[in-house]
């Protein structure tokens, strides 16, 4: 098992397009996927839950990503989820 899974998540998702406008984004779509993929793993079954996941384990999470803007809110995880295809 790698010590650091973000090569595999970039990996398996690192070719879903970002719609999102760049240089208006606080979070790269690798970060609010790589939450998203943890967050269902543990439980999560919404983007309340999601970010509550995130903002729980914000120190976990920071061993592989570093989080300047803090974790993404309820409505930035479902609005990039709205624009992945």
């Amino acid at each position: 098992m790698t010590d650091n899974p973000i090569p595999c998540i970039r990996e398996c998702f690192g070719n879903i397009p970002d719609a999102r406008v760049q240089g208006r984004c606080l979070y790269p779509l690798l970060k609010v996927l790589t939450v998203a993929i943890c967050a269902t793993l543990a439980g999560a079954e919404t983007w309340v839950d999601i970010e509550t996941f995130g903002k729980s384990k914000k120190s976990w999470l920071a061993q592989f990503l570093e989080w300047k803007h803090g974790i993404p809110s309820h409505d930035t995880f479902g609005n990039v989820f709205a624009m992945i295809d």
